[in-house]
């Protein structure tokens, strides 16, 4: 895999937001199943665009998908319940463009923070968590399945709006 190296021009003019569909997932699980041992499955994302959920896909100047976005909006406090970002990318700031995108879409829609779950065996995403602001409020036992039948804690996070 080779990285993206920006030239003169600003990362974020070479991507575009869209709302999720249907038509997007078949792209979408293929970077999913890459991402995580324990994936979402197709009835998950589906679940999620009925459920009217701030389901967002990212794509890059040549149209294919450089990552996604699930935000589950409630009283006052926005739950981001998946961001993913092609593995090619890591690194090249598509992540804090999703998450800039979230947050502007929590603070449209009145909310005072956005809340995550994270894997503590994911330091990539801990790191840009806590760059963005994100602060460690609490942990799930057991919250993530995990290899050979076992469960994985989550570390949960609060970015206050």
């Amino acid at each position: 895999m080779s990285a993206v190296h920006w030239a003169s021009a600003d990362p974020a003019s070479l991507f575009q937001f869209a709302r999720m569909r249907v038509s997007d997932l078949d792209e979408l699980l293929v970077i999913e199943n890459a991402a995580y041992s324990h994936p979402w499955t197709r009835g998950n994302f589906l679940d999620s665009l009925y459920n009217g959920y701030e389901t967002w896909v990212l794509r890059d100047g040549c149209g294919k998908l450089a990552g996604y976005f699930l935000l589950m909006l409630a009283v006052e406090e926005a739950h981001l319940l998946n961001i993913t970002v092609r593995r090619d990318l890591y690194g090249n700031g598509v992540g804090r463009m999703q998450l800039d995108k979230a947050a502007e879409i929590s603070r449209d829609n009145g909310m005072t923070s956005i809340l995550l779950e994270v894997r503590p065996s994911n330091p990539r995403a801990l790191a840009v968590y806590a760059r963005y602001g994100f602060i460690q409020i609490g942990r799930r036992k057991g919250y993530y399945p995990a290899a050979n039948g076992g469960r994985e804690d989550a570390i949960v996070m609060r970015f206050m709006l």
